[in-house]
């Protein structure tokens, strides 16, 4: 993904939590903040240390990441978007994960079809 599709800094990171909307299921928690102007999306992963060690923690963030990638084409572009994994996440494949994010961006209505 590229750096102009990222959400990196603290300081964003901070504002999307305390200003934006949040939904969750049982593996991920979404927060969105509408961008007016902006020409794509961007978007944070969170995996907490809670989750497992680096391998694992890196292994979910990848599998988000190509994820987001696959549905690029169908979300909202004036969106920044954060993804937090939540412990089940631990035991999930990628389709699943997949899946997962699939279900929070319809219930958030982010995602055209």
């Amino acid at each position: 993904m590229k750096k102009a599709y990222r959400v990196k800094k603290n300081e964003e990171f901070q504002e999307i939590f305390k200003k934006g909307d949040s939904f969750a299921n049982r593996q991920l928690v979404i927060y969105s903040l509408k961008k007016e102007g902006q020409s794509h999306f961007r978007v944070g992963f969170s995996v907490g240390k809670k989750i497992g060690n680096a391998v694992m923690r890196n292994q979910i963030k990848r599998y988000l990441r190509e994820a987001f990638h696959e549905l690029a084409p169908y979300i909202e572009v004036e969106y920044d978007y954060i993804i937090i994994a939540r412990m089940p996440t631990r035991e999930m494949g990628y389709h699943e994960i997949k899946s997962s994010l699939q279900h929070l961006l319809k219930k958030t209505k982010k995602i055209r079809h």
